[in-house]
């Protein structure tokens, strides 16, 4: 694995320094599923405006480097993402495949949980408005 400064969160915030379009999110509120960008995008003013009226994070996953100790998933004793390793643990995977992911050498989750990580990527929605009781548990930062 990449050292933590080069390992990219698949979950981040647009403002995160270093953020960019990884996908868009299709589906249905209830099945959310991501359309993966063959090539990440530069985030502009432009890109987040075509969310609206909805928050940008609502409509695009975006990436950016890892936050680490900054962020309210990373267990700094460890080293790891929680929440990669609850996603894994608590939501379904709904993809038998490896998604085509461009940033897959670089993420935090893949180097961290492998394959089962990707198998349930497609379903995150970064501001999830909706969440299954899975994805609710996933995303609580007091749960371990």
């Amino acid at each position: 694995m990449a050292s933590d400064n080069a390992v990219l969160c698949p979950s981040a915030q647009p403002e995160w320094e270093g953020a960019q379009v990884i996908g868009v999110m299709a589906g249905t509120p209830e099945r959310p599923e991501m359309a993966y960008l063959n090539t990440p995008q530069p985030v502009t003013e432009h890109v987040l405006a075509m969310a609206g009226p909805v928050t940008p994070a609502e409509v695009f996953r975006f990436s950016a480097p890892c936050a680490c100790s900054g962020c309210g998933h990373f267990a700094a004793e460890a080293s790891k993402c929680r929440l990669a390793e609850k996603v894994v643990r608590f939501t379904p995977s709904v993809t038998e495949q490896l998604p085509v992911c461009a940033i897959r050498a670089d993420c935090r989750w893949w180097n961290q949980e492998g394959k089962a990580a990707c198998f349930r990527c497609p379903q995150v929605v970064t501001n999830n408005l909706k969440p299954s009781d899975e994805m609710r548990l996933a995303a609580d930062y007091g749960v371990i």
